[in-house]
């Protein structure tokens, strides 16, 4: 078996899996203002971004030859409706608006993120009823929602929307509304199975959305099950979805590969927050060399099965790649 590693050049001949700028997305966390680049504490080297300064990250991204963007959005102000969410003024709309613009980013894939809950003041996925401690995220109002704000998005430019809140029939209710709105042509990318983990806990500093009460195990997949997130797939495939996107990533490979086996349609997966921050604290106390270790996980999700990767370490490995 030695005689095929003897060298780089054999080694890069009969390599079974790449990895190239092409698949990976990079996430930006867009809030209000001009000329704000406020650093995410947990996770170096990620900024809350004011749309000019979101302008000048994708331009570098199109630079780098990455895939596409996937876009966040943090509301100057927050209420029960989550109206900042699917109103035409949001700050993901104005994005959109912005990014479309720029010829210089016509290589680049929009992918707006389909969740309220960093615009509700609870922080919780949809409309929320409560009876003293106990609380319930009530579906069908919530998908009215999300589908209201899928169809801005649609609107502003958005060329593929990805729901993430995990409510049930919720890829119908946004396939109906993009098309009752003239925008057949728009693909869903269902986070198919997001399972409620431990690993998204810096992602919430970075788009203050953490829960203001309670948790979201009641919408979000327990993580003991493979066969409930095979299900979970099946309905959205039926529901009309075009693409999947397994999140996290590295803790649940599994499942990613599982479902490679089973599905044909485009598929990808989101190293989280949680994977990327404690990679770079690792990084930061010397225990780990950061770039081998970065491109061994990237390329670990790609081997699972993954067509593209949902990465905060998208530019930097792709000046790895060249």
């Amino acid at each position: 078996m030695r005689r095929l590693r003897r060298s780089e050049a054999i080694r890069s001949l009969v390599r079974e899996t790449r990895l190239h700028p092409g698949a990976l997305i990079y996430p930006l966390f867009l809030c209000p203002g001009e000329g704000v680049r406020k650093a995410i504490g947990s996770m170096p080297g990620v900024f809350n971004l004011s749309v000019d300064e979101a302008v000048k990250e994708a331009e570098q991204c199109a630079e780098l030859g990455l895939g596409g963007l996937l876009l966040f959005g943090l509301p100057a102000e927050k209420d029960e409706q989550a109206t900042g969410a699917w109103a035409d003024g949001g700050i993901v709309q104005t994005a959109l608006r912005e990014l479309k613009k720029n010829r210089r980013l016509d290589s680049l894939v929009m992918i707006s993120d389909v969740c309220v809950c960093e615009y509700t003041s609870h922080g919780h996925c949809g409309v929320v009823k409560r009876d003293g401690d106990h609380f319930e995220v009530e579906n069908d109002p919530s998908i009215a929602l999300l589908a209201k704000t899928a169809a801005s998005h649609a609107r502003a430019g958005a060329d593929i929307v990805a729901p993430s809140d995990m409510l049930d029939g919720r890829v119908a209710a946004i396939r109906e509304a993009l098309d009752e709105g003239g925008f057949e042509q728009t693909p869903i990318l269902s986070y198919a199975s997001k399972f409620s983990s431990a690993f998204y806990g810096p992602f919430r500093e970075a788009a203050d959305s953490a829960p203001q009460f309670g948790d979201r195990k009641s919408y979000q997949m327990d993580g003991a099950n493979l066969r409930e997130a095979m299900r979970e797939i099946e309905l959205d495939l039926a529901e009309g979805a075009d693409m999947l996107l397994m999140k996290p990533a590295m803790p649940y490979l599994d499942v990613l590969h599982e479902a490679r086996q089973r599905f044909e349609v485009p598929m990808g997966a989101y190293q989280v927050s949680g994977e990327y921050s404690m990679l770079h604290a690792a990084f930061e106390r010397g225990w780990l060399e950061p770039e081998r270790t970065m491109m061994e996980s990237l390329l670990s999700i790609r081997r699972a099965g993954a067509d593209f990767i949902v990465t905060y370490f998208a530019k930097d490995a792709a000046r790895v790649l060249g």
